[in-house]
């Protein structure tokens, strides 16, 4: 079924412009009487208190409007590396993309990162060379670095005059009155029968060459360039011209059931949650009940609306392909499935993981309460921040990805909850994993009525292998029931280790157990797996694991002694640097522990030259002095009366 529709993300390193080719887009399609400015903080997508004040995206925000008979769903996403996370939510229901790179700065470390996701995808795009107009724009240098770093299939669609002036301007190589032989050339490397005439000295037609083009752009074998200055609104309405013509409609069909993937959860004052879906089937309307699949509950929507023209409108319905905001579903969660799965729905993946953890305090002790449930309520807005109340001790944590979301999170809390919050220094994420093999074993059958014996084998597992759980007793010996109890409670026991962390890289088997058949009762193997497991910890020994991140640094020649050097005193390894041109790339691994202030003091070393992109890359087994151990937070199973007391909520 055709949508005429385009569900596009535009996406860039910060500070590319990302926002300010938004603003232009509402402005030309008539959605707002004047252009917005990022740094007047007048943008109608950044809408945050934060985002104003700093002039960056922090959350993606959607907008809808009309072009050439064509509705387009916008999504513009943060461009800080901190953010990413929200970055990886959208990518799952754009259909086509606009990657923004900047004709001063060119190819920059997020970049990479976001132009792997969307290959990852295979997320049609169209590239756009923004700020022709700055001083030190080099159009020629960032293509050579498009063409190194991301992809060489590109249909360069435009030419630059005057760059880097106030007078800097574009022209057009691909027309019907224009047919440039390089694009020609391109596309021919595409598509096998173009070739062939191309060779045989065939005489195209525009439109015949241009569909070609098209096809190529829709299967991403060809990315098509284009350039201007949103600043100064050169080059962006022949950039939204090209979004309507080269990126394709979604796959979708309204006549099958409803299946809607929740993408982004807000909060608004009046409506309550809003669930942001990407309706690929089906459709939903006001006043319909629905099922969540994933959470298998029912639940009613009171409102279906959009952001149009800086205001949300109640559309009344929304259809496959189309994208919108769903009041009602207050139990919503990011990933949930509406409706039925379907072999259209995208996986998950993951851009960058929060490899350092915070806690949170509130400067007044009276907002305590008041702090916790604000802090439940962004961690659901953004799952990664994985917020935990550790009440026994009133204390609130969160994981983050960098110092960027620390302020940010601080200010939407004084913004929007009114409420004054501190921040502890960051903490590195270490793991813990089984030193040796060894058992664990629990007798939990007083007082009674309770009863749950239990025999586990604790053996490590390979690096990266995460938790295998196996039960080798039978059903005679311990009820299925209990057994699945079991099965169920062993993620929450492996939170907390003997050294504080999360356990994992182990395999668990349960050999010996024993129920009774009058006071066994399927809450005593929810209190007892985490004792058992803990007992076994305790005799294996855990080792520390610590989190990697891979590199890659460009920079100049003179640098690189300086640079290895770092990188060995960080406890870093790297590969034999690639020379080109008095410039460097390394490549390599460093433990986030030593360098979490390494591209702080690169870019000072380097005057702001050098370059560096990382990528989570896994954890690997490091000695305790090397790392850092901390006190189990709560009551430890380890702890065996105090734990039980908990369990059966007779602890005050």
């Amino acid at each position: 079924m055709q949508n005429n529709i385009r569900n596009i993300g535009i996406l860039a390193h910060v500070d590319a412009g990302k926002t300010t080719i938004t603003e232009n887009f509402l402005f030309l399609s008539g959605q707002t009487k004047k252009l917005g400015s990022v740094d007047d903080g007048t943008t109608q997508t950044d809408f945050l208190d934060v985002e104003r004040e700093r002039g960056i995206s922090v959350r993606s925000s959607n907008t809808s409007f009309d072009w050439e008979n064509v509705k387009i769903n916008l999504i513009d996403t943060p461009g800080h590396v901190d953010f990413s996370a929200d970055v990886e939510r959208v990518l799952r229901v754009m259909d086509c993309a606009i990657m923004v790179i900047s004709a001063v700065e060119g190819v920059q470390a997020h970049t990479e990162t976001l132009w792997t996701a969307l290959q990852h995808r295979k997320i049609p795009t169209l590239i756009f060379i923004n700020k022709i107009d700055r001083t030190g724009a080099d159009v020629e240098l960032v293509i050579k670095e498009i063409r190194k770093d991301l992809t060489n299939n590109l249909a360069i669609l435009s030419d630059v005059s005057n760059e880097g002036s106030p007078d800097a301007n574009v022209s057009f190589l691909w027309n019907n009155e224009v047919l440039n032989d390089t694009i020609i050339e391109a596309i021919a490397t595409t598509d096998e029968k173009v070739l062939e005439q191309y060779l045989d000295e065939h005489k195209f037609s525009f439109g015949e060459l241009d569909e070609s083009l098209i096809k190529a752009v829709n299967n991403c074998s060809m990315y098509p360039v284009l350039m201007g200055s949103a600043k100064n609104s050169i080059g962006v309405r022949e950039l939204l011209n090209a979004v309507i013509h080269y990126l394709p409609e979604p796959i979708a069909d309204e006549s099958k059931p409803l299946s809607a993937l929740v993408y982004k959860i807000t909060h608004d004052k009046n409506m309550g949650q809003i669930a942001h879906v990407k309706v690929y089937n089906g459709g939903i309307k006001n006043r319909e009940s629905i099922i969540n699949t994933t959470q298998e509950i029912i639940e009613k929507v009171t409102q279906v609306r959009k952001l149009i023209s800086n205001k949300f409108e109640d559309i009344g319905e929304v259809k496959a392909g189309d994208i919108a905001g769903i009041c009602g579903l207050q139990n919503a969660r990011v990933g949930d499935v509406l409706g039925e799965y379907s072999d259209v729905l995208p996986e998950d993946i993951s851009l960058r993981t929060p490899l350092l953890t915070v806690q949170v305090k509130a400067e007044k002790d009276k907002d305590y309460p008041g702090l916790a449930i604000a802090l439940q309520e962004l961690s659901k807005e953004d799952p990664t921040l994985d917020f935990e109340w550790l009440k026994e001790d009133k204390e609130l944590h969160v994981k983050i990805m960098g110092w960027i979301q620390i302020e940010v999170i601080e200010k939407i809390l004084e913004n929007r909850f009114g409420i004054a919050a501190k921040f502890d220094d960051p903490t590195v994420i270490y793991k813990e994993t089984p030193s040796k093999t060894g058992e664990g074993f629990v007798r939990y059958w007083m007082p009674k009525p309770c009863w749950a014996i239990m025999k586990f084998l604790i053996e490590p597992g390979e690096v990266g292998s995460g938790v295998v759980y196996e039960s080798k007793i039978s059903v005679n010996d311990v009820h299925k029931k209990y057994q699945n109890e079991v099965e169920r409670t062993i993620p929450n026991s492996l939170k907390q280790g003997i050294k504080g962390w999360e356990v994992t890289d182990l395999k668990i088997t349960l050999i010996e157990g024993e129920d009774h058949q009058v006071h066994s009762n399927p809450g005593d193997f929810v209190v007892a797996t985490p004792m058992g497991i803990m007992d076994g910890l305790t005799n294996t020994n855990t080792t520390l694991l610590e989190p990697l991140v891979s590199f890659k640094i460009s920079a100049t020649e003179d640098l690189l002694g300086a640079i290895t050097s770092d990188i060995t005193q960080m406890r870093g390894t790297f590969e034999s640097p690639e020379m080109e041109n008095g410039k460097f790339i390394l490549s390599g691994i460093l433990p986030v522990a030593t360098s979490l202030d390494f591209p702080v003091r690169l870019s000072s070393r380097s005057g702001g030259k050098a370059k560096i992109s990382t990528n989570f890359y896994g954890y690997q087994k490091c000695a305790d002095e090397l790392g850092q151990t901390r006190e189990y937070k709560g009551i430890s199973p380890l702890d065996t009366s105090k734990w039980i007391l908990k369990a059966r909520k007779a602890l005050q």
